[in-house]
């Protein structure tokens, strides 16, 4: 039997889901910003603030400084993107026996993983996700949803970035 060649997927450009969002969402009152909400708004790209804030939950800073952090990104996540992720995964730059780390959005806690350490659901999905070099962290949600999101802000799904 011979070798035969799957269809590949094909990554074209995405749609620019923030004109559609601004026609249907309504506005608060008069003069106020319009009330995210729409499916769509999970997966419009992060800013590079909000990346930036995600990066320095690892950064050596205290307890306090960390949860304040913590607080401003899930407030990020919810006026933003219509809905907060539980934590985020990401790849361990503190080189080995470490690969990749959780970082928690309630507890604003960073536990960093070896490759033979188990990761606890729901972050053990993301795990492999997060050693991919492209991806700046992977976004875990409490129904088992995994977001990874490029270095350049925009959100994968299964169809490609967006």
């Amino acid at each position: 039997m011979g070798y035969i060649e799957r269809p590949r997927r094909v990554v074209g450009a995405a749609p620019d889901v923030r004109k559609d969002r601004t026609a249907a969402a309504p506005a608060t009152r008069a003069g106020s910003p319009l009330v995210p909400g729409t499916a769509a708004d999970r997966y419009r790209g992060r800013s590079e603030q909000l990346r930036g804030a995600v990066a320095r939950l690892d950064a050596g800073v205290d307890d306090t400084a960390r949860r304040q952090l913590a607080d401003w990104i899930r407030e990020q996540y919810r006026t933003e993107y219509a809905s907060e992720p539980v934590g985020f995964v990401a790849r361990c730059l503190l080189g080995p026996p470490y690969v990749d780390h959780i970082l928690d959005l309630f507890g604003a806690i960073v536990k960093h993983h070896a490759p033979a350490d188990p990761m606890p659901d729901p972050y053990n999905g993301a795990r492999m996700l997060a050693r991919n070099l492209s991806y700046a962290y992977i976004e875990v949600y409490a129904d088992g949803t995994v977001l990874p999101v490029l270095d350049d802000g925009r959100v994968v799904r299964s169809g490609g970035p967006l």
